[in-house]
């Protein structure tokens, strides 16, 4: 997960399908500003297929549009994105998530999210929170829950969905935030 600028992009050979035609992928060089989580070398350079319809990402390679990128690292500055990855522009993130990235997100690495596709919905064990935001919000993967609030696990083990400005204590109560 990574915070960067598109800065190029050029059409590069990546293999051969198995009947010997060539398999071509776009190369985004980019500036990497921040990682926040991978490995421990930059990422030099994007790859995704060439086009929406085979399930590319175009990223605009004026400089100036900031993306938050999730996608698939080889650990030698390569990373790959299809339309399944996160990509967002930095300005579309809301703060509670700019904010989250730093310090809230790393506490929910051990629960899962729960799609809800329609109601009703349940989580099956404590350490899932259920994300509502499908369902409630007429299909929009990009709602409220997603915008303003960090799944996070808490002292005795189970998952909430907690939302504040100030970063979580240690233990707190449901009560505490909705």
């Amino acid at each position: 997960v990574i915070r960067a600028k598109a800065v190029s992009a050029k059409e590069v050979d990546s293999g051969n399908d198995i009947y010997g035609n060539p398999i071509k992928r776009i190369q985004y060089e980019i500036k990497q500003i921040k990682m926040f989580k991978g490995p421990d070398k930059d990422i030099e350079f994007i790859y995704t297929a060439p086009s929406t319809a085979v399930c590319g990402r175009l990223l605009d390679t004026g400089g100036k549009k900031e993306y938050l990128i999730a996608g698939k690292s080889e650990g030698n500055g390569k990373m790959h994105i299809t339309l399944c990855d996160l990509v967002s522009t930095w300005d579309s993130l809301s703060p509670t998530q700019k904010k989250s990235l730093n310090q809230r997100y790393q506490m929910g690495c051990e629960c899962k999210l729960s799609p809800c596709l329609s109601i009703p919905c349940f989580v099956s064990s404590s350490d899932e929170c259920l994300w509502t935001d499908w369902a409630m919000e007429k299909n929009n993967v990009d709602g409220r829950q997603a915008k303003h609030y960090a799944c996070i696990k808490r002292s005795d083990g189970s998952c909430a969905w907690y939302r504040g400005m100030a970063p979580p204590k240690q233990e707190f109560l449901d009560i505490e935030d909705p």
